[in-house]
């Protein structure tokens, strides 16, 4: 992924700010953009590991938000490595470019939605290129993945990443957005990392991020806070980080 408008991240001059916001509001802005992409045509829309898990409390009913914003003419396709509810096709995104084209036909989708699922694919990288070429010139990508999260083998945890990670991987998209959201049930905040208006790209911002979302504790109070735990935690760090997830939005180059 690029910066929005230019090929690398602007050196802003202005004022690095952390702005909250919610994932409700980052995604109303995100079918905002979609509405506006496509006009008055209906959108075709991919979620990519879209089978619904009752452990999945804090999971957004993509099907659901897409039809309510755009009825029923909107084309929404739902795939899976197994069958269940919410999933149209079994399919791995990190299957081949014609396996994807004869499960998916060969009309381009408006939005690729790939929430929580690069972290379990064996080829993150694979997978980023396929949900590059399945997207029309213009259409929209909604990536989230965990920079800070306990393992959980579904089927199986590889990876970790971060927003210029995500950045190298996609880097056929324009970044058109990025935040930081957490995973607590019933928790819906989130904040974005700006410099005059814009997300801040730049590797410079690390040292501001990196402050952010960590907590360094002391000997005793880390001894406390083991301590007060229901089970045993073994004491190999006095640095803590919360669930912490990278979102971005990314759109593909119009040719």
């Amino acid at each position: 992924m690029t910066a929005a408008g230019g090929a690398s991240p602007p050196d802003h001059k202005g004022e690095l700010r952390v702005v909250g916001t919610s994932v409700t509001r980052e995604v109303e802005l995100l079918l905002e953009r979609l509405a506006t992409s496509i006009g008055k045509r209906a959108p075709r829309v991919l979620q990519v590991g879209s089978r619904a898990l009752l452990s999945d409390r804090n999971e957004r009913n993509w099907r659901g938000l897409v039809t309510k914003r755009f009825g029923d003419r909107a084309r929404f396709v739902g795939i899976d490595l197994l069958e269940g509810a919410n999933v149209d096709s079994v399919l791995d995104i990190c299957s081949s470019p014609k396996q994807l084209g004869a499960k998916l036909g060969d009309d381009p989708f408006d939005l690729v939605i790939c929430c929580h699922v690069l972290e379990h694919t064996r080829d993150p990288l694979r997978a980023a290129r396929n949900i590059e070429s399945l997207l029309r010139p213009g259409g929209l990508a909604f990536v989230a993945t965990p920079w800070s999260q306990a393992f959980h083998a579904t089927p199986d945890d590889y990876w970790r990443f971060s927003v210029r990670g995500l950045m190298l991987m996609f880097e056929g998209l324009e970044i058109l957005s990025s935040f930081y959201s957490g995973g607590d049930v019933g928790l819906d905040v989130a904040y974005r990392v700006e410099r005059d208006g814009r997300p801040e790209l730049d590797s410079r911002a690390g040292a501001v991020e990196q402050g952010l979302f960590q907590v360094v504790l002391d000997h005793e109070d880390n001894r406390a806070v083991l301590a007060r735990q229901a089970t045993e935690r073994l004491p190999v760090s006095r640095t803590y980080m919360p669930t912490l997830f990278v979102n971005v939005v990314g759109r593909k180059a119009i040719a």
